[in-house]
């Protein structure tokens, strides 16, 4: 087996297991472990087995057969070292999909073959498009009652993508399914049982011979593409004029573009993730195909780029932080450029600040390895940094460049949380912190008014789970309200208004004199401060004052509490006094203007609706849609799926949708389905706001 010390950057993989939950992720990545040598079984997720599955480490995923967080392992693969993120597939977890696929060069997106294209596939489809993240596609669990590797093929085709072909077609269906043609060889590849040691490479089964050549046809019609003289020839010559190198090399550079995918399938748990794993090495990039990455230099803002060696200046991406029993804080770096060795000092581009890495660990899930240190293209964990969290850059301190961040959206849902007793006070403070610090989709804050501890997640899962943990990891034991909606506050129109602050008391007194034009921003684009001031009529040391004041009063909300949002504050007239006039003055002039300026300004509560997808079989269709409508949804589209079911689009009010899952099974005999995930921020109809104003209010 290859070491870490002899493989090439040419060889190295970094790659994502990327799925709808439920779809085999984990068990597939289980089965390329136990494939490459690095465990000795294959873990389950769920069965009897149901807690050894290596990257479901955390006590919440092995009870609940789920992923949570992103779990780093490394094998390797014919001479290639492969670094793998196994991601979580529920929607209240996609940051960790996110965060993984803004360091991966590739992906292999699994699909549950009895299901094909799910909501979630969708959405994590979506999100390597945004990366620019190359893929390859199994689909899994075609050896199961109901699995299909063509109908799974068509939705791929009809949801995702039509340049997706497969590269292996299966041998058998459903539980005879014993192997794959592979279409660049055209030989089979067999087993008699999914736990054999090896495949057995023979001839095409008779009866499926034309249906491999026709397939192989497609595949390399399309592969030619990539390559003008080749093209030529296959129209000159025919299929037989391409060699076995030139349509792998073809194939490549096309999979590589990030818009064809090949396709394979099988049980993710055999001997056949072997074929999926010559797939990864042969078709997927390694950091050298991924070429220079680029980013901004702190100081001029000037556009600086750095290749993929190790000669380059040392740059790295940190994309997620975890807590660890053992040796504290753990940061998951990509390095991108140059080498990071243990000891060094590093420059924090984000903060600014120099730090010292203490250990560099090699992960496999919850194990650690400890390295000396880490070359450009690879993936590992560092020990030892105090203040950087997860999208800083780190760089060499002589050479500082600031790559582009991870952006996340801002959590819906909200629940207030007191601890139980005195002594679990301060333990709650440090635990929420420590969570905080680890994923940054889960927000605190303290409400002014009530004085009590605010948690505001992904969805309700999401803060079920950072509830356990807090209990589990932290011993403290606290009391939790019920879920909220985080709704925010906007204004339809435009008010011109003065802030005046003015108060003689003896002495110096306080002045300070602002009028400010308040109008709508564009949805999404958050606060903005323009300073038209002309002359001296308001001096340059007391605008900045102005606006921190306007942002304090946005912030804490006007007409219920809410954070005021998409709000443009002009600044452009005003007046001072020489001797009364100060910071703090002009500051509660801004405050004045903003409680003023929203008050007349036509304001609205806006609320989160959520992009709502039920699968379900066709029986219990009019319920769930009539269900949906009295929750104030709106049916989007209906789509029908494989085996009969269908499939519901809406988009609800996230204030309608608290207990949904429970809900949706007790109206389908529990055999519904349903995801959510936040579509934007919409205007709460006015009796509806009014009621949750006055609620606010009392």
């Amino acid at each position: 087996m290859a070491t870490p010390n002899n493989v090439q950057l040419k060889d190295f993989r970094n790659i994502g297991i990327i799925a709808h939950i439920d779809a085999g992720k984990t068990t597939t990545t289980e089965g390329i472990l136990y494939r490459t040598g690095i465990n000795h079984k294959i873990g389950e997720v769920r069965g009897a087995d149901g807690d050894s599955a290596t990257t479901d480490w955390m006590a919440q995923e092995k009870e609940r057969g789920i992923t949570i967080t992103s779990a780093a392992v490394t094998c390797f693969w014919k001479g290639h070292k492969i670094n793998i993120i196994d991601t979580p597939g529920h929607i209240d977890f996609t940051a960790e999909v996110e965060r993984s696929l803004r360091v991966l060069d590739g992906a292999v997106t699994v699909f549950d073959g009895k299901m094909g294209v799910e909501a979630q596939s969708e959405t994590v489809w979506r999100q390597a498009n945004k990366y620019g993240v190359p893929r390859v596609c199994f689909i899994n669990k075609i050896n199961q009652t109901g699995g299909d590797f063509y109908k799974s093929l068509e939705s791929i085709h009809n949801r995702l993508s039509k340049q997706a072909f497969p590269i292996h077609l299966p041998i058998g269906f459903e539980k005879d399914i014993n192997g794959v043609v592979d279409l660049v060889e055209m030989k089979a590849y067999t087993y008699s049982d999914y736990t054999d040691k090896q495949l057995v490479e023979g001839e095409i089964p008779a009866d499926m011979l034309e249906k491999a050549k026709n397939a192989r046809s497609l595949l390399v019609e399309n592969a030619v593409e990539a390559d003008d003289e080749l093209m030529m020839r296959f129209f000159d010559q025919g299929e037989d004029s391409i060699t076995k190198d030139e349509l792998k090399a073809a194939l490549r550079k096309r999979v590589l573009a990030g818009d064809f995918f090949l396709v394979s399938g099988g049980d993710g748990r055999g001997v056949i993730v072997e074929k999926l794993l010559d797939i990864m090495v042969d078709y997927l990039p390694s950091p050298l195909d991924v070429d220079e990455i680029w980013g901004k230099d702190p100081k001029t803002g000037d556009e600086i780029s750095r290749k993929p060696a190790e000669s380059e200046p040392m740059t790295a991406l940190a994309f997620k932080i975890a807590t660890d029993p053992f040796v504290g804080k753990l940061i998951f770096i990509r390095v991108y450029s140059g080498v990071l060795k243990a000891g060094s000092y590093v420059l924090n581009t984000t903060t600014g600040e120099k730090e010292r890495i203490g250990r560099i660990v090699r992960m496999h899930a919850d194990k650690r390895e400890e390295i000396d240190s880490i070359g450009a293209g690879d993936i590992a964990a560092v020990v030892g940094l105090k203040s950087t969290t997860t999208g800083n850059t780190l760089c060499e301190v002589t050479k500082p460049i600031a790559l582009e961040s991870i952006t996340f959206p801002d959590p819906p849902v909200s629940i207030a949380v007191e601890p139980k007793s005195k002594a679990d006070q301060e333990k709650m403070g440090i635990a929420l912190q420590r969570l905080a610090e680890e994923d940054p989709t889960f927000r605190i804050h303290t409400d002014e008014e009530t004085g009590q501890t605010i948690m505001s997640g992904m969805g309700e899962l999401h803060l079920d789970i950072l509830i356990d943990r807090m209990k589990r990891e932290f011993n403290v034991e606290a009391n939790v309200g019920e879920p909220q909606v985080a709704f925010r506050e906007s204004i339809k129109g435009t008010a011109e208004v003065q802030g005046k602050h003015a108060k003689q008391s003896g002495g110096r007194g306080q002045y300070g004199d602002v009028w400010v034009r308040f109008e709508p921003n564009e949805p999404g684009k958050g606060f903005e401060f323009v300073d038209m001031i002309k002359g001296g009529v308001v001096p340059q040391e007391y605008r900045m004052p102005v606006q921190k004041g306007i942002v304090e009063t946005l912030n804490g909300g006007v007409i219920a509490g809410y954070p005021v949002v998409d709000v443009k504050a002009t600044l452009y007239d005003g007046s001072y006094h020489d001797v009364d006039s100060s910071e703090l003055a002009f500051n509660l002039a801004g405050s004045i203007a903003a409680r003023e300026g929203v008050k007349k300004a036509n304001p609205v509560l806006l609320e989160p609706v959520m992009h709502v997808e039920v699968t379900t079989p066709e029986e219990f269709m009019g319920d769930i849609i009539g269900d949906l409508n009295s929750r104030r949804g709106r049916i989007d589209a209906m789509e029908d799926l494989m085996g009969g079911a269908k499939l519901i689009k809406a988009i609800v009010p996230l204030a309608s949708m608290f207990g949904y899952t429970g809900d949706i099974r007790s109206m389908s005999q529990g055999r519904a389905a349903s995801t959510m995930e936040l579509a934007h921020y919409e205007e709460v109809p006015p009796n509806v706001a009014q009621e949750i104003i006055e609620k606010r209010n009392k």
